[in-house]
């Protein structure tokens, strides 16, 4: 196994251009030099980032939401999560904000479990990923372009899903199975 110091793999970023600006992702042209002295082409999507929440309920259940998702044309079960509303907000207060929204959920215990990037070959998204205890149940109030459904399930039939790869969602995977680690040990 090579040495962990990275000096001799980075790039440094010379020319940046935003090609795109878009609603959720803009789209950044970079030149970088690379360790060698030569130079390469970079297509960065950036986003500002988003919370997702495992909100898990006393008598051990997870609760989820079906939604679909344009991008690969199918609905998915998901954990409850949303976009920051600028880089700079408070993740846990957007995590707060989102469980909200999309379940109705209130929650007394909030522990994070990582940040995760998504997809780091092309996108800077960052996702903060929090389990939710202590529930209080009350009105969802989804975005009006948001049609979702609120499931509910135990934990420990979640993790045997994922297990056999009828989860894809890769938030939903990391939130989950880090989220049963903090509670199961």
């Amino acid at each position: 196994m090579g040495s962990i110091d990275s000096a001799n793999i980075m790039e440094t970023t010379i020319d940046s251009k935003r090609v795109f600006d878009g609603l959720i992702l803009h789209i950044d042209h970079i030149t970088n030099r690379l360790p060698n002295g030569k130079t390469a082409p970079r297509e960065i999507a950036r986003h500002v980032g988003a919370s997702a929440v495992v909100p898990v309920d006393a008598e051990g259940n997870v609760w989820l939401v079906r939604q679909f998702r344009a991008p690969i044309d199918k609905v998915l079960l998901e954990v409850p999560a949303g976009k920051l509303d600028a880089k700079d907000e408070d993740r846990l207060l957007a995590a707060k904000r989102e469980l909200k929204e999309e379940t109705g959920l209130t929650a007394g215990s909030w522990t994070h479990l990582a940040d995760i990037v998504t997809t780091p070959g092309f996108s800077d998204e960052l996702i903060s990923l929090y389990l939710a205890r202590d529930l209080s149940f009350g009105q969802s109030h989804p975005d009006d372009d948001e049609f979702l459904n609120v499931v509910r399930m135990p934990l420990t039939d979640l993790v045997a899903m994922i297990a056999r790869g009828e989860v894809p969602d890769s938030k939903t995977i990391c939130a989950v199975l880090l989220a049963e680690k903090v509670i199961h040990g």
